[in-house]
């Protein structure tokens, strides 16, 4: 690869980040701001998994890690501590996860279904660890139940929504994007 190929490379995943980043900030919107509906899309977490597909493991977990703080900061939603530390640190994981699995697999839908399949599995391990230990500093109790209906039962029409768009949507990307 030649070098201008390479920085032609390294910007499209910059704007492309950027472009991911703007959408965590802007799709929470569409939840018109109540906490419930947005523990039940999770739309923010749309755009952190399609970076991590298309820009690689470091700018998904980028993208993943500043969404959820950049969003507290300028709006107070989601609230700083615990939500939205704990957030930035499973949506990072998100990010990363995708983004790693990604270039692991083959380029084919079932791969790309079992990328997304083990991304969200690992960023639901690491939003239980985290709450765990933040929890456990306000000591409040976080229970296996708490966790699983935090993680799989609430969140179900986001799960649906991200498993039914994301890898069609970054197989039909890939083709047309080189």
């Amino acid at each position: 690869m030649t070098d201008s190929a390479l920085v032609g490379r390294k910007t499209q995943k910059l704007v492309l980040s950027a472009l991911f980043l703007t959408l965590a900030f802007l799709l929470p919107f569409l939840t018109a701001g109540n906490p419930q509906l947005g523990n039940l899309f999770c739309l923010m977490h749309l755009p952190v998994l399609l970076c991590g597909f298309f820009c690689g493991p470091f700018w998904g977990l980028a993208v993943g890690l500043i969404a959820p703080l950049f969003r507290s900061l300028l709006l107070g939603m989601p609230v700083l501590f615990p939500t939205a530390c704990s957030m930035a640190l499973e949506l990072a994981s998100y990010g990363f996860l995708a983004g790693f699995f990604y270039a692991l697999f083959p380029k084919k839908l079932p791969f790309t279904y079992l990328s997304l399949g083990l991304s969200l599995l690992g960023g639901r391990a690491v939003l239980g660890l985290v709450n765990t230990l933040f929890f456990g500093i306000l000591a409040k109790e976080y229970t296996l139940s708490l966790f699983l209906t935090a993680a799989f039962v609430t969140p179900w029409p986001g799960l649906l929504l991200q498993i039914l768009l994301i890898p069609p949507l970054v197989l039909l990307a890939k083709r047309h994007i080189r």
